[in-house]
């Protein structure tokens, strides 16, 4: 079983988004909420779904979504690193 953890080292380096095991929750649920948004705008259906179940024009879902990805999660919390220097 000592292949996994080079394979596990690769995925990590390679694809950013699977975490390890020092991720926090907030990173992981940023995570999830920026690669959902990056899928809607990438699946033009999806697009065309939501624009028309709120009525709303495509270019101001697509715009809402990708202001949605900076801080799908609110602010980021306070790490302990930063309590413990104030």
């Amino acid at each position: 079983m000592s292949w996994i953890s080079p394979q596990a080292d690769h995925l990590q380096q390679k694809y950013t988004g699977t975490g390890h095991s020092d991720t926090s929750q907030y990173e992981w649920m940023t995570t999830i909420q920026r690669d959902s948004c990056a899928s809607y705008i990438g699946h033009q259906h999806m697009l065309y779904m939501m624009a028309m179940a709120r009525n709303e024009s495509l270019g101001k879902i697509k715009y809402e979504l990708l202001e949605k990805m900076f801080q799908p999660c609110g602010t980021p919390p306070k790490k302990d690193d930063d309590l413990l220097q104030k």
